[in-house]
């Protein structure tokens, strides 16, 4: 039996976003991002079954619209920029659920802290640009628990109030592009 030429898709950082929300004071929800981030799927044709994709983003790009926020999740006591500069994802299956939708199995890696995570996969479909370039949408969610990777520090307001919640729900719109 003959074996497909491996396709490789790298992410289009200019028309994608990875973002995380977290509960604040248990009421309301906080939205951030990573600014600076790479990675790669390799699939055999165009269906992505069994495809392996490698991730990585940059600790010290994170936003969340606050600049104090963004410096303390950036410190030792979240974190630890300087110690852990990556967060990483590298896949261990890919598992078709739907005509579009995908579990995607793997190692995440945060704050020196490696778990098996899955994420939750819908394929957008797949487009030529206006450059003849073949691109494909994917958006990926997930919830990971802050504190199964060493994110502890935990406040508590005098009401007794927990001011960010373990749950961590992750968002990632990608655009992928089709290497010749």
């Amino acid at each position: 039996m003959e074996t497909a030429t491996a396709t490789t898709w790298v992410i289009d950082p200019s028309h994608s976003e990875v973002q995380f929300k977290v509960k604040h004071l248990v009421i309301s929800t906080v939205t951030g991002s990573f600014g600076q981030y790479e990675g790669q799927v390799e699939s055999h044709g165009d269906d992505f079954t069994d495809a392996k994709v490698s991730f990585s983003a940059d600790i010290d790009s994170i936003s969340t619209g606050a600049e104090q926020r963004d410096g303390h999740l950036k410190s030792a006591e979240f974190f630890d920029a300087e110690q852990f500069p990556k967060l990483t994802f590298v896949s261990t299956s890919m598992t078709k659920t739907g005509d579009d939708t995908y579990n995607v199995a793997g190692d995440l890696t945060m704050h020196g802290v490696t778990k098996p995570v899955t994420l939750k996969a819908e394929h957008g479909g797949q487009m030529q640009d206006f450059y003849g370039q073949t691109k494909a949408g994917f958006e990926l969610t997930g919830t990971i628990k802050r504190k199964e990777f060493g994110l502890t520090w935990d406040g508590i307001t005098e009401a007794g109030a927990i001011v960010v919640s373990d749950d961590v729900k992750l968002v990632m719109n990608i655009q992928l592009t089709k290497q010749a």
